[in-house]
């Protein structure tokens, strides 16, 4: 396993939405190559202050830290009955061997989802498990992440010589279903499956995600790793703390006409605790998924809606089998 398979892009150029410059340009074609080659880079020059970075995985840390009765007042129906919601909020490591929380946007109210009625578009009462401080800095977060994932989306779009503000089409808030997720990956006892492909112990099953972009923060514990899609080999993900982890998922890879694969990757068992806090940057639910959204000369106006093929993605995880 090699440390250098995963290619360190930094992205300072892009982050203030210039993609005109050669600078820009040249990033660009970074990215492009490694979306090709591995589906995975860390990027730096990524714009988000690590204190604040810090900040989020200490609210997580806390969270995670509280007693299994407080944390289930977020959970989804199925692990408390008293609760509406379906798809936000925690579940417990029963499920995977694995805790997590899932929280959609932030400027999602109450009254937005009652009207709206989307299976996917809820608004949970984070102030059952956090005081403002700490909800404030979890939606400062999501802005951030949600903003930097769209330059990269944007970043796509230029590669195929369109306008880059054409990623609202696909992106609106309220809309959006993208999600900020933590794991928490608690003293695993064994692990959740032993690969049938090299007999490794995992404590988190092989698997490719389901959205546009993927954009990762983990801690020193690491363990991340990525296959080679033409060796099949593992190759770790190497913490770096100035760094996020971006991998694509197959929503671009169905946009992108296979041009951009959704990668598998997979965590491995270690018996000491481990957070990490992805962002899954998922279009709007009624975003028509039309493989010719990149190609500007073609129609698309039909297509399967993004809420449905999330819909089908969704029943390989067992803690989504709701």
């Amino acid at each position: 396993m090699t440390k250098n398979y995963i290619p360190t892009i930094n992205i300072s150029s892009l982050v203030k939405n210039n993609f005109e410059t050669q600078s820009a340009f040249k990033t660009i074609k970074e990215i492009e190559k490694a979306c090709i080659k591995v589906g995975f880079f860390q990027i730096t020059g990524h714009g988000l202050n690590l204190k604040d970075i810090k900040k989020v995985c200490d609210v997580g840390n806390k969270f995670f830290n509280l007693p299994a009765s407080k944390k289930r007042q977020l959970s989804p129906k199925k692990w408390n009955k008293k609760n509406k919601n379906l798809y936000r909020g925690y579940f417990p490591n029963d499920v995977n061997g694995k805790e997590g929380l899932d929280i959609g946007d932030f400027k999602v109210t109450k009254r937005y989802s009652s009207k709206l009625k989307n299976q996917y578009i809820e608004c949970l009462n984070l102030y059952r498990c956090f005081n403002k401080s700490s909800i404030k800095a979890l939606g400062q977060y999501f802005n951030n992440i949600y903003s930097l994932s769209e330059t990269l989306f944007k970043s796509v779009i230029k590669l195929n010589k369109m306008n880059p503000n054409k990623s609202s089409e696909a992106f609106s808030r309220l809309k959006t279903l993208s999600t900020l997720r933590f794991n928490y990956y608690p003293n695993q006892t064994k692990p959740v499956e032993i690969s049938k492909q090299d007999g490794v112990a995992l404590g988190c099953e092989t698997h490719v995600d389901s959205g546009i972009f993927t954009i990762l923060y983990q801690d020193r514990k690491g363990g991340l790793q990525v296959q080679n899609r033409k060796t099949k080999n593992w190759h770790n993900v190497p913490f770096n703390k100035k760094a996020l982890v971006v991998n694509t998922g197959r929503a671009l890879e169905f946009l992108s006409k296979g041009k951009f694969k959704a990668t598998n990757h997979r965590v491995l068992w270690n018996k000491s605790k481990r957070l990490s806090v992805p962002f899954f940057f998922e279009p709007s639910y009624d975003f028509k998924m039309n493989k010719s959204f990149l190609n500007s000369r073609k129609d698309t106006s039909s297509g399967q809606i993004y809420e449905k093929f999330l819909n089908q993605s969704l029943k390989k995880f067992v803690e989504y089998q709701r």
